[in-house]
């Protein structure tokens, strides 16, 4: 076996996201080859990929069956997590891919999915942060379980202050819940809000990241608007429920962002609370919001469906706990929310290879 038999034969097999050939899009290296044994690198583009042991068996299948049926092959794995921005010198520029969580209402547990899609890709091996810019109701704090901590404050190279996130479960978090006192209300105007979320974007150590998880307030006002006029959004998760009341709300978020004037990417829609399943009777689902509900609405506007979260009490309880079901939950919940990220961040590559890069946008409302 020589290395141009390894590449040949690798040159068949395909990525499954970007429709190209391993060889073609360079994602093959060190390849070392010993008598019969035969060992390469498979540089993925994102490390919570859910293709990995697909592409494994398809590589071995290849080598075998073009090369030598004796060969023992062992693959390896790397990743390289894509990012397809063209603004290194503005904000957040050690960030690849920004992505905000969002809802058409409120209760739909936005902030439950993004605590969990952050932990999520966190294992999966990636950098991630967590910014709380819900500035009005803030909850990552107490599903982080660092509520009452208070974040340190460090002097960049050019003596400028900046706030260290507190970093939990291996992810950096920043919520305004850890810079005000949890019983008095936030009553800010708009400017003030506005303002706020700037600094969590221009005055905090972010640092380098794969990907930052913006969970944002629900509705369509002023925050969304000033995010996208600060940093370039990769893309957004959309958060629903399948009650009717809920898709109708969640059709605004999608149609906010689908704007001429925004531009930004619909990486897929994720159903919450979509079904029940007690402990007693794990094989029954009761679908007390209704069925398909955010199936449906995806399929009515062309946008990928990335995952199906159940009603567990878990989910609730680690939550309330500060350990979110990525952390304590079963092994259904983790299953649910792990396959759900690992669709997010096939969605955010193939935006990545397919879109035109992301960049601020220049809003007119």
């Amino acid at each position: 076996m020589t290395e141009a038999d390894i590449l040949k034969a690798l040159g068949n097999v395909e990525e499954p996201d970007l429709k190209k050939d391993l060889v073609t899009l360079n994602m093959v290296k060190d390849i070392v080859i010993n008598d019969n044994d035969v060992s390469f690198t498979v540089v993925l583009t994102t490390p919570a990929c859910p293709l990995k042991d697909h592409i494994k068996n398809a590589c071995i299948n290849a080598i075998k069956i073009l090369v030598n049926q004796e060969a023992i092959v062992q693959v390896n794995f790397t990743s390289n997590t894509t990012s397809n921005r063209n603004d290194a010198k503005t904000l957040l520029k050690g960030v690849k891919n920004i992505i905000a969580v969002v809802s058409g209402k409120g209760g739909v547990g936005k902030s439950t999915v993004a605590a969990n899609l952050a932990i999520a890709l966190g294992k999966g091996g990636a950098k991630v942060g967590l910014m709380d810019a819900d500035i009005y109701g803030p909850s990552q704090h107490i599903m982080f379980g660092i509520r009452g901590q208070r974040p340190l404050m460090r002097n960049s190279d050019s003596g400028k202050g900046l706030i260290v996130p507190i970093e939990k479960y291996g992810i950096k978090v920043m919520s305004i819940g850890l810079l005000i006192d949890e019983k008095q209300a936030v009553i800010w105007r708009g400017p003030m809000v506005s303002s706020a979320v700037k600094q969590f974007v221009s005055d905090v150590d972010w640092g380098e990241l794969d990907y930052l998880v913006i969970d944002m307030p629900p509705g369509t006002g002023d925050i969304h608007l000033t995010m996208v006029q600060t940093v370039p959004v990769t893309g957004v998760i959309v958060v629903t429920t399948p009650q009717l009341v809920a898709l109708a709300d969640a059709k605004k978020g999608i149609a906010m962002f689908g704007q001429a004037q925004l531009k930004v990417p619909v990486i897929g829609l994720v159903e919450n609370m979509s079904y029940f399943t007690p402990k007693e009777l794990p094989e029954n689902k009761y679908f007390i919001f209704g069925e398909n509900g955010g199936k449906n609405l995806a399929a009515e506007y062309d946008i990928p469906l990335l995952g199906q979260i159940p009603i567990v009490q878990a989910i609730r309880e680690g939550g309330d706990n500060g350990e979110p079901a990525m952390v304590s939950g079963d092994e259904i919940t983790v299953a649910a929310f792990e396959e759900f990220a690992g669709n997010a961040a096939r969605g955010i590559a193939m935006r990545n290879a397919n879109m035109e890069a992301s960049k601020i946008q220049e809003v007119l409302v």
